[in-house]
């Protein structure tokens, strides 16, 4: 095991090693209020399906608050926002990416 799928693992707790408890791990926790993260768009470049977000901390994924550049795990997400908008957002970590699964404006 690497590094970081130690640290990955750790993180996400011993459920992480398995493949089967890990993806019924997400799918129940993928609509949770508390994965959502209040942010603000700062840049949208579509054709590349990216987004930079100023964000507070990331509860889930340990990551403390920070201005950075996510991918869109769906370009068409970003039709539903433009820079200065303030959102509310779901980020996921697949395959070494930070995916932006969910965009909603904030209440």
């Amino acid at each position: 095991m690497t590094i970081r799928a130690l640290i990955l693992a750790t993180s996400l707790g011993l459920a992480a090693l398995s493949p089967v408890v890990h993806a019924s791990q997400a799918a129940a926790t993928s609509s949770s209020m508390d994965m959502l993260t209040d942010g603000e768009v700062r840049k949208i470049d579509p054709s590349a399906g990216k987004i930079t977000i100023k964000h507070g901390p990331i509860q889930h994924l340990d990551m403390p608050g920070m201005t950075m550049v996510f991918t869109a795990k769906d370009k068409a997400l970003l039709d539903k926002v433009k820079v200065g908008d303030k959102i509310r957002f779901m980020v996921s970590h697949e395959d070494g990416k930070m995916l932006v699964t969910d965009i909603q404006p904030a209440s």
